[in-house]
């Protein structure tokens, strides 16, 4: 028996948000909609449902249009759900065999469900980040060099980039300045030295 999904409060489809701060449940598009309205909004964070169950995540996102991400809970992965299907077919009187050859089956990858992960590279403002508590305390320290690199902490991996171009404005053709003085295309002005006559 599957469980009734949250539906957007907007358009009725599957909902793949929470936002906290307007307390509404969104689809990818709605939540692109009202979030993409203006800056502020923008900035309001949202939590990311579980594929499976739909019941909030660890991971938290801001920005006007989130790309199409899949998020599954620690109950989900755990195989909470798988635990309490096998207690109800327990119930019913016993598991079902003749379901096991089925998943040989789903692994040809024809499957509705699967779900692919859009790169959204014209909205660089988004970020997805794991939330904690310690994370609500200590603020992110300022990126300044140009770095990126993976690293592992514990049984997670965990990937950081920071900014990989200047933020300081630079000249597309540096002969552009000199096209404005005749002067310095002179190779005896530029040095200092003038014609004595």
């Amino acid at each position: 028996m599957r469980k009734e999904m949250k539906s957007c409060e907007l358009c009725k489809l599957a909902a793949t948000t929470y936002c906290e701060s307007d307390q509404a449940s969104l689809c990818w598009g709605c939540d692109a909609v009202v979030h993409g309205a203006n800056f502020l909004v923008a900035r309001h964070v949202r939590c990311l449902l579980c594929h499976d169950c739909q019941s909030p995540t660890s991971w938290r996102a801001t920005g006007s249009k989130l790309g199409h991400t899949v998020s599954v809970c620690e109950r989900c992965v755990n195989g909470g759900d798988r635990e309490e299907s096998e207690a109800e077919n327990d119930a019913d009187g016993g598991i079902n065999n003749d379901d096991e050859g089925d998943d040989d089956e789903d692994a040809g990858g024809d499957s509705d469900d699967d779900v692919s992960i859009e790169d959204d590279v014209e909205d660089g403002d988004n970020q997805v980040v794991p939330w904690s508590s310690a994370d609500a305390d200590t603020p992110p320290p300022p990126s300044s060099s140009s770095s990126s690199g993976d690293y592992s902490a514990g049984e997670r991996e965990v990937s950081r980039s920071t900014n990989l171009f200047s933020l300081k404005r630079s000249r597309e053709n540096a002969s552009d300045n000199s096209q404005n003085d005749p002067d310095r295309l002179s190779p005896k002005r530029r040095y200092g030295l003038q014609k004595r006559g």
